[in-house]
């Protein structure tokens, strides 16, 4: 008797129909799910393998995901820290994940830079240690959880100046990027101040008091105005950097940078950021040293930005622009004969921190912990430094002082060679960071500015970026 006969095609095996089965009885799970959170709960594990399967296909993926998280989304309303818990962070582990799946394509990491960033690392690590010792293991557990923040900001600058790279990377498409990204918060932020939409989660008490009630300073998506002062700050002199450089040479046409000027000047205004102002004019000293010619253009230029975005506010928000250049002629006025007061009360502060340095000089070593100051009485009572360098002098000591001055140094060092280079992509972002880090080292006389994880990491891939690019001529 004869028997037919099949082919191996028509026979599937068991093993071969699990994927169908789970996949069916997954969807008959969402689809009879009671309500639409058990149905979110069922969901979100696909969604999530499928972006992190995304993600690590290329290099350059998660780290634009990463922005986006950054910049773009509050924090959640959890109970833990400041203002709650920010999802960046787990995209910043998913970074950690591809550099790993990638190892073969990274390129050597070790110059002067890098490792200044590693000893101002270790030296605020092994101030932990007196946090527990002085404060008590609550403290010392925040201390850690800033360690951690600040050292996403290390591992971006790695991957951008050492990581692996797209075949056709281009560093000037990923600063378009950035800055696209960066009006959408800007534009929020002044869109935040006017309507004055909910804070998300936690937020700094930062107040205007105006004739039609009291208004919540411009803080766009991150905890405080200060932060968003300092962001804006960061664009605005990338605008004004970008003007000076051809079209080729340049992220954006100029019609684009000056829109983008104008955003950013906006929110700079409404987040009532005087540091964020001086910081600006830094910077512009800066470029002015660099390009030692056509200064009257850029200070048209800057004029024309400058008074558009205040002729903007002055429109929108009449009573707001009155109180804001009440505030700067205030500011200028009495700032010899009222410091105190025209500093908000910050050399009451510095002068707690001296005076405890001077009567404990041995704390002067080591410190009394990294980001200690505003949670432990250990110096008298909860303070806030406002200071970038008495803050470590106290906290990481001599150690970490000079660890963290060094960092500064080599970042200088970098940028300005950047900035020389006869590669323009290099020179662009050379010229960028080297003017915004002498700014933010002004401005960091007046703000503990290393505890702003949130916008840290875009400085630091800037610079990244710088040092690759320079690096590329040889």
């Amino acid at each position: 008797m004869a028997t037919g006969t099949r082919n191996r095609a028509d026979i599937v095996s068991p093993l071969e129909s699990v994927p169908a089965v789970v996949i069916g009885a997954w969807s008959a799970a969402v689809a009879l799910a009671p309500n639409p959170w058990t149905k979110l709960a069922l969901v979100a594990p696909a969604v999530a393998g499928s972006v992190i399967w995304w993600a690590v296909l290329r290099p350059q993926r998660w780290l634009a995901l990463f922005f986006v998280c950054l910049l773009l989304t509050p924090p959640l309303p959890l109970p833990l820290g400041d203002s709650g818990v920010h999802t960046a962070p787990i995209l910043a582990a998913l970074g950690v994940f591809a550099g790993i799946l990638r190892m073969n394509q990274w390129r050597t990491l070790i110059t002067p830079l890098t490792a200044s960033f590693g000893c101002f690392l270790a030296a605020i690590a092994v101030s932990l240690s007196f946090a527990a010792l002085y404060s008590d293991t609550a403290v010392a557990s925040r201390s850690l959880l800033r360690v951690g923040l600040f050292a996403i900001g290390i591992f971006v600058y790695a991957w951008a100046a050492a990581g692996p790279r797209e075949s056709d990377g281009n560093s000037l498409r990923f600063v378009r990027f950035l800055f696209g990204v960066s009006v959408i918060a800007g534009l929020f932020a002044c869109a935040d101040f006017y309507y004055q939409f909910p804070a998300p989660a936690g937020f700094e008490d930062q107040f205007v008091w105006l004739d039609e009630g009291v208004f919540r300073r411009a803080q766009g998506l991150f905890y405080e105005a200060s932060t968003l002062g300092n962001f804006c700050a960061f664009f605005l002199v990338m605008t004004m950097v970008g003007f000076f450089r051809p079209r080729a040479e340049s992220p954006c046409a100029k019609p684009v940078l000056a829109a983008g000027g104008v955003v950013f000047a906006g929110a700079l205004i409404l987040s009532y950021s005087r540091a964020s102002i001086v910081a600006v004019l830094a910077a512009c000293a800066a470029f002015a040293f660099l390009r030692r010619a056509r200064i009257g253009r850029f200070l048209a230029g800057a004029g024309i930005a400058a008074t558009t975005a205040a002729l903007v506010v002055r429109i929108a928000l009449p009573s707001f622009a009155v109180s804001y250049w009440d505030r700067i002629h205030y500011s200028l006025q009495y700032v010899l004969s009222r410091p105190n007061g025209v500093l908000s009360g910050r050399l009451a502060t510095w002068t707690v921190l001296t005076d405890f340095i001077a009567s404990q000089p041995w704390h002067a070593v080591f410190g009394v912990g990294y980001k200690t100051l505003p949670y432990t009485h250990f110096v008298g009572t909860e303070v806030i430094a406002d200071n970038t360098y008495l803050s470590l002098l106290v906290e990481t000591g001599l150690v970490g002082l000079v660890a963290f001055l060094a960092l500064n140094g080599f970042i200088l060092r970098a940028g300005l060679r950047a900035a020389r280079s006869g590669n323009p992509r290099a020179a662009f972002l050379g010229e960028w960071i080297f003017c915004f880090w002498v700014g933010e080292m002004v401005q960091m006389l007046s703000g503990d500015l290393i505890t702003y994880w949130r916008v840290l990491p875009v400085y630091f891939c800037v610079l990244g970026m710088a040092v690759r690019e320079t690096d590329g001529e040889r």
